[in-house]
């Protein structure tokens, strides 16, 4: 669940369990189209409407769709409960209808020191994706 209580202006509250995943860190991204006709293939890069090099949640120079890493327990489920500054519910920096992502690999946050690790945190290829919709 993705909760603003102040679009476009307040943090946005992101909230949830996924369950299915490999134990472990997964970089967990907002990716720019929510074209699931072929699974998650068609979803294009992250959310990146500035142009701006990949990095962590709390970096000022990141893609907006830059959430950082989620952890799955051995059980295979990662538990979500985090807030980010910079997606919205509404505006310029709008995630509906857009996808939201698990990757296969933790994520580097753009600190990998190559240029695959500036553009995807090398987290990887998708586990799982899902269109960003309203309830």
């Amino acid at each position: 669940m993705f909760i603003q209580h102040e679009p476009p202006v307040g943090p946005t509250i992101i909230r949830g369990n996924i369950t299915g995943l490999p134990a472990g860190r997964h970089g967990l991204h907002i990716h720019r189209s929510g074209d699931l006709r072929n699974g998650c293939e068609k979803i294009g890069p992250h959310f990146n409407p500035y142009a701006k090099t990949h990095g962590g949640p709390t970096d000022q120079n990141r893609h907006v769709g830059d959430l950082g890493n989620i952890v799955a327990d051995a059980s295979g489920v990662a538990k979500i409960n985090f807030i980010d500054n910079v997606i919205d519910l509404e505006g310029s920096h709008c995630i509906l209808g857009r996808a939201v992502v698990v990757h296969e690999k933790e994520d580097d946050l753009g600190k990998g020191g190559n240029d695959e690790s500036l553009k995807t945190g090398n987290a990887g290829g998708r586990l799982a994706c899902g269109v960003i919709g309203i309830l």
